[in-house]
């Protein structure tokens, strides 16, 4: 009969140190982070490594500023997507800290609280967004069905896919959106603040995937493992759709036609794009990696990266 691994004492400074520094670089959207202002349409909102414009050469400066914007805009909806299942999950996680761990209630009550207002930034950055592009751009996925439906599998699977997510955003600021000095001031400083107030979620999210992991027998572990091989392949689904409408959206509004050739690129592009932003760059994350690694067996470890081999082999095409 299988037993329950052993779990860690709670580690009460380590929830200490990330109220401590939530308390240090929270944020106002509007004191703070918009101030005013509005975005800058003459600048980029993300990045050429981020966005693999690069791949299409035959696009004008313009049109490339262009086609940065709409993948900036469906970026900010896709965090305002995701983070409405992870602030309903980590409330439902505080739930073993409420007669408990104080301290670690609070921490985690500041996570959800953070993720309540991050989607309000990023409703505003739609707006903002809506005001000055063109009309026609459509973000496909329902948040709350998109929701419902993450929150169907397990506490584990979950988890793991929050912990991605949180330190794919780490990634991405630090190596991609920071340095950039050509991205529109706005939306760097979102950007900015966001990622300060994520690197905490980011620890959070490994020692509650670490405190889930422990309550589980292998058979619950090897069903776990099979959920987030699924909600990774949900995400998929919803980035083949919002490629798709993105291409249509840039096509029809960038100002003039485009070959047959030229539209399957774009298509191509965005969803190699998006593939590598919202799976790829947060599975082979060295941190990501060294927190999953010792909870999975060889054997699990193949199933995940058999699932994945497509994803990854797409998105390393290299466009000649």
């Amino acid at each position: 009969m299988e037993t329950h691994a052993a779990i860690s004492p709670i580690d009460t400074q380590r929830y200490a140190k990330c109220v401590e520094v939530s308390k240090r670089v929270r944020f106002d959207i509007e004191r703070d982070v918009i101030r005013g202002r509005q975005f800058d349409f003459g600048k980029k909102f993300l990045p050429d490594g981020l966005s693999r414009v690069h791949d299409l050469d035959f696009l004008s400066p313009a049109e490339k500023r262009f086609f940065s914007q709409v993948q900036g805009r469906t970026y900010a909806n896709t965090f305002g997507l995701v983070e409405r299942f992870i602030g309903a999950k980590m409330l439902d996680v505080s739930r073993s800290y409420w007669l408990g761990d104080q301290v670690a209630l609070e921490a985690l009550v500041r996570f959800t609280d953070e993720e309540i207002k991050h989607q309000e930034m990023f409703r505003r950055l739609e707006a903002m967004a809506a005001a000055g592009m063109p009309a026609g751009y459509r973000y496909v996925p329902d948040p709350n069905a998109v929701a419902g439906a993450v929150l169907a599998a397990s506490t584990w699977a979950v988890l793991g896919l929050t912990c991605h997510i949180e330190l794919f955003v780490l990634a991405h600021y630090h190596s991609s959106i920071d340095p950039d000095d050509n991205l529109s001031e706005l939306w760097k400083d979102v950007f900015l603040h966001h990622a300060r107030e994520e690197s905490q979620h980011a620890i959070l999210d490994e020692m509650e995937w670490i405190q889930e992991d422990a309550r589980l027998t292998a058979a619950q572990r090897d069903q776990a493992v099979n959920d987030l091989i699924a909600l990774v392949g949900a995400v998929d689904g919803i980035l083949v759709a919002q490629a798709a409408e993105d291409a249509r959206y840039f096509t029809a509004t960038a100002g003039r036609s485009f070959s047959a050739a030229e539209a399957e690129r774009i298509h191509t592009t965005l969803l190699r794009a998006y593939r590598w932003q919202y799976i790829v760059s947060g599975v082979q994350d060295p941190r990501f990696q060294k927190v999953l690694g010792p909870m999975i067996s060889a054997a699990q470890f193949e199933r995940i990266a058999a699932a994945l081999a497509p994803i990854v082999e797409d998105v390393s095409v290299v466009v000649q």
